[in-house]
């Protein structure tokens, strides 16, 4: 049985190359065996980001932001997620927190003014 550092570090090596389906698998594994470990978590929802999978992606950021409510990248993934799944109301809160706790970073401002634009128009 491969430990969890084993599944973590061949998932992270994984989505480094851009395999981010296989990623995945060994990801999903680690967070199952340890699941309050916020970095398995957060590879594991950039995986799911990647491949497209926007409702796993933001079920794995909602779950690192409420373990850790000040993690401002979480809370950006998060937003950026609800957006893709079109869920724009829903993804202004996350992106506006996220906008507050590093105001310097311009990205989460441009998300964060585009969902608060798309939710006006919904």
């Amino acid at each position: 049985m491969d430990s969890v550092y084993d599944l973590y570090t061949r998932g992270c090596e994984l989505l480094e190359h851009g395999d981010h389906q296989a990623a995945i698998v060994p990801l999903s594994r680690a967070r199952d065996l340890e699941p309050d470990k916020a970095s398995i978590r957060e590879a594991l929802g950039r995986a799911l980001f990647h491949a497209q999978r926007y409702e796993g992606a933001a079920a794995e950021f909602q779950a690192i932001a409420s373990i850790a409510p000040t993690n401002d990248y979480a809370l950006f993934c998060l937003g950026r997620a609800m957006q893709q799944l079109g869920r724009h109301r829903e993804a202004c809160k996350p992106l506006a927190l996220a906008c507050s706790l590093r105001p310097e970073r311009k990205d989460y401002r441009l998300y964060r003014d585009r969902a608060r634009r798309d939710a006006e128009r919904a």
